[in-house]
């Protein structure tokens, strides 16, 4: 690790566009100052754009997926196998925040796996009280628990104030997937 002296947790939550994007910017940074960057997303399984980009920054970012959101899609309830990878990603995403090799962890979805009953609160709670003083970690996602705002350093609501997607828009490659 390059050294970072003081790690706080942020939250990145709200109804409005924005949650990942302003993650992915702060690890693309990290990485311009030599930080490394472990980042799990949670409920997404699709490729997108920016697993691209971040292959060419590999050297300072390592990106995973856990599980995927087509449930919520067809009104179904989760199977065991996606809440087996959500718990497999946190403790995954734990080891590496533990591991002394990462300056950042990036939590994405974590919010929306919670509230969807994928992984407890509690469990989120107790890897935020492990995290080393020099490491910052990132949780992103609607839905944000109050127990997990009342924890964090640092609170961003994203607000949706108007949104092309009310017009029947739908996400475009490289804008929102």
């Amino acid at each position: 690790m390059s050294g970072m002296q003081k790690g706080f947790v942020q939250v990145y939550t709200g109804n409005g566009k924005g949650k990942t994007t302003a993650a992915l910017g702060l690890v693309v940074r990290a990485a311009g100052a030599g930080y490394k960057t472990y980042f799990a997303q949670f409920m997404k399984s699709y490729n997108y754009s920016e697993l691209v980009s971040l292959k060419k920054l590999s050297e300072w970012i390592t990106i995973e997926q856990f599980g995927d959101d087509s449930f919520v899609f067809k009104r179904e309830k989760p199977s065991r196998e996606l809440i087996k990878s959500i718990l497999n990603g946190i403790k995954i995403a734990e080891q590496n925040m533990l591991s002394g090799k990462y300056d950042l962890i990036v939590l994405d979805e974590i919010c929306v796996s919670i509230y969807f009953g994928l992984i407890s609160i509690q469990r989120v709670i107790d890897l935020i009280n492990k995290k080393p003083e020099n490491v910052e970690l990132i949780l992103t996602g609607r839905y944000c628990p109050e127990e997990i705002l009342k924890t964090a350093d640092l609170v961003t609501e994203m607000k949706e104030v108007k949104h092309y997607y009310n017009l029947g828009i739908t996400s475009r490659k490289g804008i929102e997937s």
